[in-house]
């Protein structure tokens, strides 16, 4: 449990007057539980599954992080405690990228015994005309 994030005092006081009020539906479970939750699996890089259990259903954890993605809470969360949203605007991505065989770099099979095309030409004939 030591290695587990729970949001502090200061970050909570600065997030709790964003998050979303009056919804229908559900009484919704601890916010602080799942949003240390969500915050935790984001660092760990884990799989939504493998949320360790003392932050709640991981179908919860992952509902409430899609939900207000979607919803475009996450950048309100996020401005209200760096100051900043984030996001650029203007950027480039590049996804320019050459395929290879998958043993161009020699990994699979080890050096070849076929004699490159010059030493073959070098070499003397094996057949008989």
């Amino acid at each position: 449990m030591a290695d587990l994030y729970w949001l502090s005092d200061d970050e909570w006081s600065r997030i709790e007057p964003h998050l979303p009020r009056g919804r229908r539906g559900a009484h919704r479970v601890d916010d602080r539980r799942v949003i240390s939750g969500i915050v935790h699996m984001l660092r760990s890089g884990a799989r939504w599954r493998d949320c360790p259990a003392e932050y709640g259903p991981y179908t919860t954890i992952y509902n409430r992080f899609n939900r207000w993605s979607r919803q475009g809470i996450w950048y309100e969360m996020f401005e209200a405690l760096t100051g900043s949203t984030g996001m650029v605007g203007t950027m480039a991505i590049d996804a320019t990228h050459i395929k290879a065989h998958r043993s161009a770099a020699g990994a699979k099979g080890g050096p070849s015994t076929t004699p490159s095309a010059a030493r073959a030409a070098g070499a003397r004939r094996r057949s008989t005309p």
